[in-house]
């Protein structure tokens, strides 16, 4: 893929195991943009909140950081992954995706795992479109 754009946040995650944040992919109706699972950590800071729903926020900045890197916004979004450390949190960070999905209400797939780092109590994936010749138009 010799057009694929890669965009990084910085963070140490990804010098650590060797991954982009998001990867841009053109083709011939527009720009595919894959953003990696991504948690609530600040990575300026390295910080993370104790809090589901804190988290959750984080990491839509996070992803929204790399989508605009891309040249892409949250409302370009159209698939969305939540991965949650507890099926009981989802009633906790359900405001936070209607906040972030609220335009593009994208599919959302939101299932229940283990995290490596016991902290970690959400992480997110996206992917966003972002046509050659204008914008996609919401629903009426």
């Amino acid at each position: 893929m010799p057009n694929r754009r890669r965009i990084s946040s910085g963070s140490a995650f990804e010098a650590q195991a060797s991954y982009s944040r998001a990867i841009v992919s053109p083709d011939a109706g527009g720009d595919w943009v894959f953003v990696s699972g991504t948690t609530g950590f600040d990575y300026k800071t390295g910080a993370i909140a104790e809090k589901v729903e804190d988290q959750a926020r984080q990491a839509f900045r996070n992803i929204q950081a790399a989508l605009n890197l891309a040249g892409a916004s949250i409302d370009d979004m159209v698939r969305v992954r939540v991965f949650l450390a507890s099926g009981a949190d989802f009633a906790k960070i359900a405001p936070v995706l209607s906040q972030y999905c609220r335009t593009a209400k994208p599919a959302n797939t939101t299932l229940v795992t283990g995290f490596i780092d016991p902290r970690i109590l959400v992480e997110i994936e996206a992917t966003a479109r972002i046509p050659h010749a204008g914008r996609i138009q919401g629903d009426p």
